[in-house]
């Protein structure tokens, strides 16, 4: 699979050009109609775009998003800043407008980046940011959605980011401690301040996401999503559908897995690697599930897609409001990825596809402990 991939990458634009006979596959490098997976916007790149949330509550956005969030936290290696600066600088040229980071990634230093890569297109582009968790000495402490704890948050993460206002505001795990109504009230309050444009939440659950919605509409719930976590289509994506709520799938790539890159002797530097200690990525597990792989690469080596492509058309194909943000420290995966958003599968396709990733059982948990009992609240 690493040997194709690397292949598809090298053939680039001619690969891409071959694909436009095949009768498998309908790809639009150039349309300039509305289409059930988003809407395309005509420009240097022709990046489809597709909306989140209803109504005044809604944002318009590229069909895929950048989650920053590797690029300096919880991927083993820190990269070189300037070219993650630049990086992010190419997917705005490319016509990403949707990028995702957090006060906790780092902590704080990702943030710090995006704002310094966002700031000479600041108007032109989405800004995703999120508080809810105490941070002391440099660590997690502990979620804390308390209205004085999002004040300060908000007013330090507007430094960080060198701007006025955050486009998209997430409640980053829901707190059991503070009513979810206060905090989409608080929210509520620095919208009306100019300070926070929209609201979302991370990993609610169906309860939460109306208590949430009925104070301050949500445009969007940001939760893990992947082929190996389908666990949103049975019960979210129903609420979501119901109040007009975009969903924003992270994790699309289930942190790398899907690529096909990673396998069972790939090391993960528990310092800076929360892939260390997730039971998803022992080597035993990794090798349990690479039957997955198998799926997504035979599906994709008869129509000239890679294993990530074909997982992350795989989610574009479910709901026309799902806009995935795999992080990526590399041009050629950032490209890669981006093509996904062009790939249209026939009802057939995505049938046989779906029959046969349904008869996998993932094997591993995707988090333990006090992690596991933070999400889908």
């Amino acid at each position: 699979m690493s040997h194709d991939r690397r292949n598809f990458l090298k053939a680039g634009v001619t690969l891409g050009a071959s694909l436009l006979a095949s009768p498998a596959f309908s790809v639009n490098p150039t349309p300039s109609n509305a289409t059930a997976n988003g809407i395309t916007k005509v420009g240097k790149t022709n990046v489809k775009h597709r909306m989140l949330g209803a109504g005044k509550h809604s944002l318009e956005v590229s069909a895929l998003g950048l989650g920053c969030m590797g690029m300096s936290y919880h991927r083993s290696f820190v990269p070189n800043k300037k070219s993650m600066i630049a990086l992010i600088h190419q997917a705005y040229d490319m016509g990403v407008t949707l990028f995702d980071t957090a006060e906790v990634y780092g902590p704080y230093v990702n943030e710090e980046l995006v704002g310094e890569a966002l700031a000479p297109f600041r108007k032109k582009i989405i800004l995703c940011s999120k508080f809810g968790f105490n941070i002391q000495n440099g660590q997690m402490a502990g979620l804390n959605s308390r209205p004085v704890h999002i004040r300060e948050v908000v007013e330090q993460s507007l430094k960080r980011l060198r701007t006025d206002h955050i486009d998209l505001l997430y409640q980053h795990r829901v707190d059991p401690n503070v009513p979810i109504e206060d905090v989409a009230g608080t929210v509520k309050d620095l919208i009306k301040e100019g300070k926070v444009r929209r609201f979302g939440l991370s990993e609610a659950g169906v309860e939460n996401i109306r208590k949430a919605h009925a104070v301050q509409p949500l445009t969007a719930l940001q939760s893990e999503y992947s082929l190996m976590w389908r666990k949103p289509e049975e019960d979210v994506f129903k609420v979501c559908e119901e109040l007009g709520i975009g969903f924003v799938p992270y994790s699309p790539l289930c942190r790398g897995y899907l690529s096909g890159l990673i396998n069972e002797r790939t090391k993960f530097i528990a310092a800076n690697d929360n892939r260390a200690t997730l039971p998803r990525y022992t080597a035993e597990a990794i090798k349990a599930n690479w039957v997955i792989i198998d799926v997504l690469t035979e599906f994709g080596n008869h129509r000239g897609y890679t294993a990530a492509q074909v997982a992350l058309a795989f989610l574009f194909a479910q709901k026309p409001w799902i806009v995935p943000i795999p992080g990526t420290t590399k041009p050629a995966h950032l490209q890669e990825n981006l093509w996904s958003a062009d790939i249209q599968f026939t009802p057939d396709e995505l049938k046989g596809l779906n029959e046969a990733l349904s008869k996998i059982t993932v094997v591993g948990d995707r988090y333990t402990g006090q992690s596991a009992q933070q999400v889908r609240n």
